[in-house]
């Protein structure tokens, strides 16, 4: 039902390039490199020593966290949620995505989810025996889906429509004029929108994503993951939230409530302090740190002759397959290449067939490293590129 994780199939690549000697620059997985602020670990250090700290935490979230979520929902995107019964806390977005079709349908339902997607937005379906109806995503449509082109007898069938901007993989970005259309169709099909904001605050050159929670009667066909993972440098912590419709929040607390326990209580109180640090002005603003990679990179990636688009958010590069100056006996594909790149270059990426079928032809690339690794990756890649 479920296939291999590509992430475990490459790590698995990554160890073999490692014991033939490779120095392994990884830009697969987007595991932020940089800890968390001092104020959060030291939160999360004090929390640990108490005596009362292990005991089962509850799956709906502490008060406390749920509370402060909800006021960082009002500071950052002017929307305010019931923290009682609109907001779950979860062990990061990816824990509520894959049990998210358990607790909203039946087998043989069907879910609209992006080609290319995150992975996990497939499995959770598989899990739940949801059938999956993929909408391309495709440059000239700007990566996003064309909502006309999905069949009425689909939208008739369909549960919940799974939507992701800034995206992963693609790096795409939607305005809230798109969210609204959305909205509106949602609304006339009867189906709920989910839709997964992990990258809300990793974006560039002035642009602000915003939540799909801020359109009109938004909470009456939505709900919208959270993550503290890559905003706060918070991935090991697994941290976020599900806020929005109060019946899809609902499901998702009372599936959680029969199989865990929910969030450790010292990572929640460091989450609190994530959100009240960004709230107060006093977190060091982490799109500023990946822009300034993406533009290192990608300025030296052009010099190595791949000209890579900017994108505008996320920590990651979509990027279309170079031009080879040399061949292989078979043709080149993303895996092709992904593999050849770790085997000869040592740098690890993310084939994007990966994603879905829609991502052949592309590979993604993490900006995960600092500056200067990063240049030495562009150069490693650019002699892979000439076959030297």
């Amino acid at each position: 039902m479920l296939g291999s994780s590509i992430f475990a199939e490459v790590a698995q690549w990554k160890q073999e390039a490692q014991q033939q000697g490779r120095d392994v620059i990884d830009l697969s997985i987007g595991s932020p490199d940089l800890p968390p602020s001092q104020s959060i670990r030291q939160t999360l250090s004090e929390a640990v020593l108490r005596d009362t700290a292990y005991a089962y935490p509850g799956s709906k979230g502490s008060g406390n966290f749920l509370q402060t979520a909800s006021q960082w929902l009002q500071f950052r995107f002017g929307v305010q949620v019931d923290p009682e019964t609109e907001l779950l806390s979860l062990m990061g977005s990816q824990d509520g995505l894959g049990h998210l079709a358990l607790a909203l349908c039946d087998p043989g339902d069907i879910a609209l989810v992006p080609d290319p997607g995150y992975p996990v937005y497939a499995a959770g379906l598989a899990l739940a025996g949801v059938e999956p109806y993929y909408m391309p995503l495709r440059p000239e449509n700007d990566f996003l889906p064309d909502f006309a082109a999905i069949p009425a007898e689909v939208w008739s069938k369909a549960k919940f429509m799974l939507l992701n901007y800034p995206s992963n993989p693609v790096s795409a970005v939607a305005d809230l004029a798109f969210f609204t259309r959305a909205a509106a169709v949602a609304k006339q099909h009867g189906v709920l929108i989910v839709h997964d904001l992990a990258y809300s605050e990793m974006a560039f050159d002035g642009y602000r994503p915003p939540s799909i929670l801020e359109v009109e009667g938004a909470k009456d066909i939505a709900v919208e993951f959270h993550s503290l993972s890559k905003s706060f440098n918070m991935a090991g912590c697994r941290i976020g939230f599900l806020a929005g419709n109060e019946q899809a929040v609902g499901a998702l607390r009372e599936l959680k409530a029969n199989i865990d326990y929910g969030v450790f209580l010292p990572v929640q109180e460091a989450g609190i302090t994530a959100l009240h640090q960004d709230m107060a002005g006093n977190h060091a603003a982490v799109g500023l740190l990946y822009e300034r990679r993406r533009d290192a990179f990608l300025n030296a990636l052009r010099e190595q002759g791949w000209d890579v688009a900017n994108p505008k958010a996320t920590m990651f590069v979509w990027a279309p397959l170079p031009a080879m100056k040399w061949s292989l006996s078979d043709p080149w594909n993303s895996r092709r290449i992904s593999r050849e790149m770790l085997n000869r270059c040592g740098v690890a990426v993310i084939p994007g067939d990966a994603f879905g079928a829609e991502g052949e032809g592309y590979v993604r690339i993490a900006l995960v490293e600092d500056e200067s690794r990063l240049i030495e990756a562009a150069q490693r890649i650019g002699r892979f590129i000439r076959g030297e």
